[in-house]
C-alpha cells in the first residue's frame, strides 16, 4: 500500500518563521465525545529558535504558555541566520528541558546512530534509554496545556513522542502516520541544525514520498501498540491520563 497521498487533518500552525508546526488538536479518536483530538492543548514543531518576534506572537496569540524541549543541551541556542528573540517573551514561558536521547552512551551510538532521522530508531530508544522517554512524556504531562514539543527538525523525536501520545489518545493509527509523513515532507530540503548528518535535508518530496512507503507501518504500528510502549516505559497510569485529558474531552 502506498501512503503518499494521504493527508494530516491536524492543523498546520502559521507562525513566521517556523515551518512544519502544527496543533495536535483536529485528529480522529473515538475517546472524546467531539470525536476529534481538542485543538490549542499541545503543539509540535522544530528548534525555537528559528520564530521571529512576529512568530512568537502568533504562538502566544494561539496560547502558547509552555516549551518541552526533547533536544540534548548542547543542541540549545541561537544559530547563524536564527532570527533575534527578545528575552522578555522567554521569560514569560516555562520552558523544561526533556532529552529523549543521550548521544553520549556508547550503546546507544552503536545501535542508533546514524539513522536517528527515521521511525526504525524508536523501539531502540525506548528500549536502551527508556527514562529519558519517559521523562520526557512526564514533562509534557505536567505542563500546561498551551504546550509545544519541540527538537531540532520537529520531525523524529517530536514524531515519536507524538505518535505515542495520540496512540494514548485513542487516535487512529492511519492519522498518527499522516501526522508524522506531514512533518517528514515539511523539512525535506530543510536544514534541521540537528546534531548528527540529516540526509533529509537534500531531499525532494518525491524521495520523501518514496521513503515514506515503508516508513509509515511503523509509525502505525507505535499507534496500535501505544499502551504497550508506555508499559514498557513505565509510564504511571497518572501521567497516561494527564496526557489523554490534554488531548481528549470525555
Amino acid at each position: 500500500m502506498s501512503y503518499d497521498v494521504l493527508m494530516t487533518t491536524n492543523m498546520e500552525l502559521a507562525w513566521d518563521g517556523y515551518v512544519n508546526a502544527r496543533d495536535l488538536g483536529g485528529l480522529p479518536t473515538s475517546l472524546s465525545r467531539t470525536g476529534t483530538t481538542v485543538p490549542g492543548r499541545i503543539a509540535r514543531g522544530p528548534r525555537r529558535e528559528r520564530l521571529t518576534p512576529a512568530g512568537w506572537e502568533a504562538a502566544r496569540a494561539w496560547g502558547l504558555t509552555s516549551i518541552v524541549d526533547l533536544r540534548c543541551s548542547y543542541e540549545v541556542g541561537k544559530q547563524d541566520g536564527d532570527p533575534s528573540t527578545l528575552t522578555e517573551i522567554l521569560a514569560e514561558l516555562a520552558i523544561t528541558s526533556a532529552p529523549t536521547e543521550d548521544h553520549s552512551d556508547r550503546e546507544f551510538q552503536k545501535v542508533c546512530f546514524p539513522i536517528l532521522d527515521s521511525p526504525e530508531y524508536w523501539s531502540h530508544n525506548w528500549r536502551l534509554q527508556p527514562h529519558l522517554v519517559r521523562a520526557a512524556l512526564e514533562a509534557i504531562a505536567s505542563a500546561n496545556p498551551g504546550v509545544l514539543v519541540h527538537c531540532s527538525a520537529g520531525r523524529d523525536r517530536t514524531g515519536m513522542i507524538s505518535a505515542l501520545i495520540l496512540g494514548n489518545a485513542g487516535v487512529e493509527p492511519q492519522a498518527v502516520a499522516n501526522d508524522y509523513a506531514a512533518s517528514v515532507r515539511a523539512m525535506a530540503g530543510i536544514a534541521s541544525h540537528a546534531p548528527t548528518v540529516d540526509d533529509q535535508a537534500k531531499w525532494s518530496q518525491k524521495t520523501a514520498n518514496e521513503w515514506l512507503n515503508d516508513k509509515l507501518p511503523i509509525v502505525r504500528d507505535v499507534a496500535v501498540n501505544a499502551q504497550d510502549i508506555l508499559d514498557s516505559l513505565n509510564v504511571s497510569a497518572a501521567t497516561r491520563e494527564s496526557l489523554r485529558a490534554k488531548l481528549i474531552d470525555c
